[in-house]
């Protein structure tokens, strides 16, 4: 870094912030120094892009091989020296040229404004070249500012005579900077024309000497062209682009803002229910603890009072059983016949009033019924769902009772079915399931024959049972809880046989529904004269009714008869069931 660009670096560093952001490396957080513009047109120091950490290593095996020759190795060559780094800005891949930072473009616009930023500043600006003098001018070519001195003789010399020298108070007054660009290997020409094969742009000299073959142009000549391919791909390409991108980046931010509301609103209304569900659960809790506390006090007072039961007739009975002893073993037989009635009356009114708990009182059983599911439903308080009962009931098997008349009677192949209904011991159903419920059907004459059965526990104290017997007969239900047998178990269950549809027509008479025809024949045992095989209006066996042909049954709606049967009504072989 020259010895101005210093002095500038430690004038804004005492003045603070840097007022232009544009003159400023990202990198190095000072005033661009030699700033060069990245293919991803970001722009850097030349030394903050030569400390990048390269992503790939020059590979030198290309260059190392024998096969490599001539024009081919110095492609290998070119293509191994290049380096790939990351934009410190937009993180984008970028190859660097062969030569490093240096073969890099100069962002020429990077320099205006660390120039007017120069300009700007607060304060005398010293001579670069004595260091004594104030500044009054600034040389375009070499970049250094000249007092009134070294001004004149800058222009003295014949190497500088031709720079462009212009004054600070001119360049300040302007407020935008509008330099000329000179040719980096002639410093005295300025940038004036444009070589079209090389696409670069010369100075004269250049293009008398190094172009001198080439079609090289005014600037002002190419630069419509060359500006309109530029200002064409960001008006048509890059404005609409831009403007889709901003307006994107627009709802994104409106959709995170409406995110992070939401995301407020719905965690509120979390901390909102959460609070009153904690609050329901907690009432819920203090209501299970009080009902608690109310079968305790009622299991009690029932302990209590059966205690107070039992302990009486204790007394009664170990009274009269004591003084009938005595009575015996120490009476004489007059006093024994004298005190007899009295006592006989006593010993068999306490025989005949043997204890007998009340139902409402407590056993053991009862008392060990009372307990807590906490995966119980429990309803709903305030919208709000619960679980968690206390329960104090158990089954009585005494106490079930069947429901339906699937437990009596059944059909072959058909399914029948009834409830059994878990009571307590005060004759209450049970208000929740689990019972240990066992239904068995066995066949009364066949041993082996037994009904598959299905119980469906429906969780209010009532339990499906269906089955579908295969056999007609007597069948023997046990239906047992907990072990025991329910009142009135084992039940008698009568399954009659298949229910028989008739095959034939339901008729008045085989002459009428044949149409006269003689071979047509009648379940019933009616015949006609004439060679006629089945039955007519008031032969003889006609049953003076409607009756079906295929069994002779006079019962519109009834099973049609087996064959056993309509042998015992005819023995007639003949007058089997046919087809009319």
């Amino acid at each position: 870094m020259s010895e101005s660009e210093q002095k500038e670096n430690a004038v804004h560093e005492q003045n603070g912030a840097l007022v232009n952001p544009r003159a400023v490396c990202n990198v190095c957080k000072r005033l661009y120094r030699d700033p060069r513009l990245l293919p991803c047109l970001h722009t850097f120091c030349s030394d903050c892009i030569g400390q990048l950490e390269p992503l790939s290593v020059p590979s030198r095996t290309q260059r190392d091989g024998p096969e490599n020759g001539g024009s081919e190795a110095v492609e290998a060559d070119r293509q191994a020296e290049t380096v790939t780094v990351l934009c410190p800005d937009c993180d984008s891949e970028v190859d660097l040229p062969p030569s490093g930072p240096a073969g890099l473009s100069t962002d020429h616009l990077a320099l205006d404004e660390v120039f007017v930023e120069t300009l700007v500043m607060d304060g005398p600006m010293g001579c670069d070249l004595c260091g004594e003098g104030s500044a009054e001018s600034r040389c375009e070519v070499c970049g250094v500012n000249l007092c009134e001195f070294c001004c004149q003789a800058h222009r003295r010399q014949k190497r500088t005579a031709s720079h462009s020298v212009q004054g600070l108070e001119e360049l300040r007054s302007r407020g935008r900077l509008c330099r000329s660009i000179f040719c980096f290997l002639h410093p005295g020409q300025e940038l004036r024309l444009f070589c079209q094969p090389c696409d670069l742009p010369v100075c004269p000299e250049c293009a008398a000497t190094l172009h001198r073959d080439h079609c090289c142009r005014p600037m002002h000549d190419v630069i419509r062209y060359h500006g309109d391919r530029i200002r064409e791909l960001v008006t048509v390409c890059l404005r609409p682009q831009l403007e889709q991108l901003e307006e994107s980046l627009q709802k994104v931010e409106i959709s995170q803002e409406a995110l992070q509301a939401r995301v407020d609103a719905t965690a509120k209304e979390v901390r909102a229910f959460a609070r009153g569900y904690a609050s329901t659960v907690e009432a819920h809790c203090l209501s299970l603890l009080c009902r608690l506390e109310e079968l305790r006090v009622q299991h009690r007072n029932q302990l209590h009072l059966q205690r107070a039961q039992l302990q009486q007739a204790l007394l009664d009975t170990r009274g009269g059983v004591e003084f009938a002893e005595r009575l015996l073993s120490c009476g004489s037989d007059a006093e024994i016949l004298s005190t007899k009635d009295v006592t006989l009356r006593r010993l068999t009114s306490l025989a005949e009033s043997s204890y007998d708990p009340h139902p409402a009182t407590v056993d053991p059983e009862d008392v060990s019924s009372i307990c807590f599911l906490p995966r119980e439903p429990a309803g709903k308080v305030d919208g709000y769902p619960l679980v968690g009962v206390i329960i104090w009931k158990t089954v009585d098997p005494r106490k079930c009772t069947i429901e339906g008349d699937g437990v009596q009677q059944g059909r072959q192949g058909q399914q029948g079915c009834f409830t059994l209904v878990c009571r307590d011991s005060t004759g209450e159903q049970m208000a929740r399931g689990g019972a240990h419920v066992l239904v068995s059907i066995v066949h009364k004459e066949k041993k082996n024959c037994t009904v598959d059965t299905t119980v469906v526990d429906s969780n209010d104290g009532s339990y499906s049972v269906s089955y579908t017997p295969e056999e007609p007969g007597a069948y023997s239900v046990w239906v047992c809880v907990k072990t025991q047998h329910v009142k009135g178990s084992p039940f008698i269950l009568n399954v009659k046989r298949k229910f028989r549809r008739h095959s034939g027509t339901f008729h008045c008479c085989t002459f009428c529904s044949s149409g006269g025809a003689k071979e047509a024949r009648c379940g019933c045992p009616g015949t006609m004269p004439g060679g006629f095989k089945g039955c007519g209006h008031g032969h003889k066996g006609h049953p003076r009714k409607p009756h079906w042909s295929c069994c002779g049954s006079t019962v519109e709606q009834s099973e049609c008869l087996p064959q056993s049967v309509l042998d015992a009504v005819s023995p007639c072989a003949h007058l089997r069931t046919v087809e009319l």
